[in-house]
């Protein structure tokens, strides 16, 4: 094998800490193709640059939250009608948060996180948003006045969970079910030290108890006591109550 000068490959190469041989050894140096302005571009899609990506976002999240103060994230469905009990719901438990002491964080985007930072923005609150890139694209609402974007969802969800010392999730969908069980499993496992997780809409949550309980538990994939992993609440008031106790500033 040669280079494109024609110069032989070695048997051995070592590029930093990657140590490559025989067939792995690539032709060049890494400080010929960064210089290479001749070279093609494909090297802006490969893993190494995500890695630089990912590590640009968390600092960049990092760097805007990291005076937030104490804070709730709360979850809910991007398409929940601005019309209903629930974003109703949502508005007055954005209120309610900042007047306990806390700045809320949400998704940024519509239905139910519009509504809690509705409710936490119009209280004189800090309310952030966290948006996330996406095919569909929606936007951060109007109501968030500290907002990041990011590309990689496990970047937004460790600012979710690294900001937040607690979690109010609203009637949402598979996103919703995914940063719920998340949580839930980093305060299982005690990746996280334990706070409250509060899920709000009794009829709306309480097939998926239910399940857990009759299925999961009973069936001994998860343990009775995980059940006391979170609470279920139909009252704004007893939801910041609940959510804020064990996290009081």
């Amino acid at each position: 094998m040669a280079n494109p000068e024609g110069a032989p490959v070695p048997e051995e190469q070592r590029l930093g800490p990657v140590l490559r041989r025989h067939d792995q050894v690539q032709a060049g140096t890494t400080d010929q193709r960064l210089l290479d302005s001749e070279g093609p571009s494909e090297w802006v899609h490969t893993d190494p640059w995500r890695v630089m990506r990912i590590q640009s976002e968390f600092v960049e999240g990092f760097g805007a939250l990291a005076e937030l103060g104490p804070a709730v994230s709360v979850f809910g469905s991007a398409r929940t009608p601005r019309d209903s009990a629930e974003y109703d719901a949502a508005v007055r438990i954005g209120a309610a948060l900042v007047k306990a002491g806390f700045s809320v964080i949400t998704g940024g985007g519509p239905g139910a996180m519009e509504a809690v930072n509705k409710g936490a923005s119009e209280a004189g609150g800090t309310s952030v948003g966290l948006g996330i890139e996406l095919p569909f694209e929606q936007g951060m609402n109007d109501y968030v006045n500290l907002g990041v974007d990011f590309r990689y969802f496990f970047v937004r969800k460790t600012c979710f969970v690294k900001y937040a010392r607690g979690f109010v999730v609203l009637p949402g969908g598979l996103g919703t079910l995914d940063e719920l069980f998340e949580a839930l499993t980093l305060v299982q496992t005690r990746k996280v030290t334990r706070f409250p997780i509060v899920l709000f809409g009794t009829d709306y949550w309480s097939g998926l108890v239910a399940w857990l309980r009759e299925t999961l538990v009973a069936q001994g994939k998860a343990s009775p006591r995980d059940l006391e992993l979170f609470h279920i609440s139909d009252d704004v008031d007893e939801a910041i109550a609940l959510v804020t106790k064990e996290v009081g500033i």
